[in-house]
């Protein structure tokens, strides 16, 4: 933790607004500037909140390892299968790669993430137990949300579900899933377990969900059916939603007016290999959308830097988003979007909100995310946690 300092954030721009001073005391902006407090001029730089990673897997990154030379094959079971067994040959610990790639997201300027983390019978609770180390070495630097994931199914290998429920107790946030259809061969069972879980456990649930077009929409009116039966409206979310993106746009609206009915939250990764949700269509039904990086670095493949600021771009080009405005679009998911859909209290510039702010080049938002150059600064409740695109401490 951080010991928290007063400052004034001098000659910045709010959002790309007019220039102005930001003040900063007892890690929230204050209306007028603290004795004493420390001044940083921001040279008349844009300053926006932290930007928040709302879709990564922390535990299973190769950052820091020698390269790895991928040979697996194209379906998500291959993917799946592969990756359980190097994580073995690999001898990979959850808690130092989940440090390493926090600190580069954090290196960005990310202050918010959350991560899906696998749960399985193969290594039981190790990635759970190695990213909770990681979130309470970090406290007061970064939050850390942690998914309880069933990456390698539940119905196809008994034993997770009882997994699932103690990584719950232990601590685990949120109930994670994955395609009901295409991964478990049993929508019933999966979602029954799923929920069975959340309504235990009193927590929300984020769910994989990479089934295209019929079949993903099948899973995501199961989804739907059982977040009304049991009022978990606002408390659930669907990552990845390709389902979303397919050609017949009319069944997509039927089935996105259902989503914002019951507040059923899209998080995205605007993949160039799949369909992607249409970020404008979603926004004007008011349905939240955050975003994330996704695995980065690891077995699946060899990209990703944990930039949500270049995040923001790929989800720009994957929608055609071209005005300004739109690019700004872009931005606003990866920021108070994911905030949003994280449930992060006190987000955002105003008088009263957390300190975590960035400083970003640019002459205006969307010339920020385009350029997407290192970030000079960035805070977290008022500390510094970044510099010049460097994190203050080192990954181990």
């Amino acid at each position: 933790m951080i010991a928290v300092t007063s400052k004034t954030l001098r000659n910045v721009r709010p959002m790309g607004g007019p220039t102005t001073d930001l003040h900063i005391a007892e890690g929230v902006f204050v209306a007028d500037a603290p004795a004493g407090a420390e001044v940083i001029d921001g040279g008349g730089r844009i300053v926006i909140p932290g930007l928040v990673e709302a879709h990564t897997h922390l535990d299973k990154s190769l950052l820091g390892l020698p390269w790895y030379r991928n040979e697996v094959g194209p379906r998500l079971i291959d993917k799946i299968n592969n990756e359980r067994g190097v994580k073995v040959s690999l001898g990979l610990d959850p808690r130092v790669q989940s440090e390493r790639h926090a600190i580069l997201a954090m290196s960005h300027g990310c202050t918010h993430i959350r991560s899906h983390v696998d749960v399985d019978t193969h290594h039981g609770l190790a990635g759970i137990e190695g990213v909770m180390a990681t979130r309470e070495k970090l406290a007061g630097m970064v939050d850390i949300q942690i998914v309880a994931f069933p990456q390698s199914g539940m119905m196809t290998r008994p034993g997770t579900a009882e997994l699932m429920d103690e990584a719950l107790a232990l601590g685990a946030d949120l109930v994670g899933g994955i395609d009901p259809c295409g991964m478990e061969h049993d929508p019933k069972g999966h979602l029954d377990t799923i929920f069975a879980l959340a309504e235990k456990h009193g927590k929300p649930v984020d769910i994989h969900l990479h089934e295209r077009d019929a079949l993903g929409w099948f899973s995501m009116e199961e989804i739907i059916d059982r977040t009304v039966a049991l009022g978990m409206q606002g408390r659930v979310s669907i990552s990845h939603a390709f389902c979303l993106g397919a050609v017949d746009r009319g069944h997509v609206a039927g089935l996105q007016e259902k989503l914002a009915e019951n507040r059923i939250h899209i998080l995205t990764t605007a993949p160039a290999s799949a369909p992607v949700p249409a970020v404008k269509e979603l926004k004007a039904l008011g349905i939240l959308t955050g975003a994330g990086c996704d695995g980065i670095r690891d077995t699946w493949g060899p990209y990703g830097n944990s930039d949500m600021l270049e995040k923001a771009m790929q989800i720009g080009m994957r929608n055609n988003l071209r005005r300004d405005d739109e690019v700004e679009l872009a931005l606003d998911i990866c920021t108070f979007g994911g905030a949003a859909i994280m449930g992060t209290e006190g987000y955002g510039l105003d008088v009263g909100c957390r300190a975590d702010c960035l400083l970003l080049e640019g002459e205006t938002l969307a010339e920020a995310v385009v350029t997407h150059a290192p970030r000079k600064l960035v805070l977290k409740s008022g500390d510094v946690i970044a510099r010049d695109g460097a994190c203050v401490i080192e990954a181990p």
